[in-house]
């Protein structure tokens, strides 16, 4: 293997741990990406992590500030009302397909992890681990390639979400009763249901993100 070749090997390697840490939390909106911390954490040379930050920039999750370096951008207002629109629009139709097209098997599987999250009360990152899978199951269920890629296109902005609103009892209750609507929909094969409880579910997401937004 060429030098080329094993730093374009550690640079992919070193773009997946630092897109997982901030998935997971690790890093979040606003942190500083600092080389040689991440370097010595993932125990790398500097070339394959700047490789690697070069790539988060790329895909607008990183942005270089002068005298600051590499910073994990930061959603303003008019940003997430806007990715929350457009998820909005993406949810809603893969509840409405979902409705259609869902097996008996993946509307007990969506009550599963539903409960899971219910479950969860003690455990944030659990909790909002699980509900990705729960929204990631619908898209599934709606059987639409193209959907679920538009999908896929959307995930590096909700990284910029920052931490899970999934942080106390009260909101999990909140979304674990919504979410039990959407499913009720689906297994029902009320199209227009499913479509209107997505609704629902997201527009009251987003009056959260914004409360906590404002402080």
């Amino acid at each position: 293997m060429t030098d080329n070749q094993t730093n374009l090997s550690q640079g992919s390697m070193a773009f997946s741990a630092l897109m997982h840490a901030i998935e997971t939390g690790v890093y979040q909106p606003g942190d500083r990406l600092r080389e040689v911390e991440i370097a010595e954490r993932l125990s790398l040379s500097r070339t394959p992590i700047r490789e690697a930050l070069r790539r988060l920039e790329a895909e607008n999750i990183v942005e270089h500030r002068p005298r600051v370096g590499a910073v994990i951008r930061r959603l303003g207002q008019a940003e997430l009302v806007e990715l929350y629109e457009m998820r909005l629009v993406l949810e809603r139709t893969a509840a409405e397909m979902a409705a259609k097209h869902s097996v008996e098997a993946e509307v007990d599987a969506l009550a599963a992890l539903n409960a899971e999250i219910g479950g969860s009360c003690e455990d944030a990152a659990r909790a909002a681990a699980i509900n990705q899978k729960f929204h990631r199951a619908i898209y599934l269920a709606g059987r639409n390639r193209f959907l679920l890629d538009a999908a896929r296109a959307m995930n590096n902005a909700l990284l910029l979400l920052g931490p899970t609103t999934l942080a106390d009892a009260e909101r999990i209750a909140t979304v674990t009763h919504q979410h039990s609507q959407i499913i009720d929909a689906i297994s029902a094969g009320d199209i227009e249901g499913a479509g209107v409880a997505a609704k629902a579910h997201l527009q009251t997401s987003l009056r959260y993100r914004l409360k906590v937004m404002r402080g």
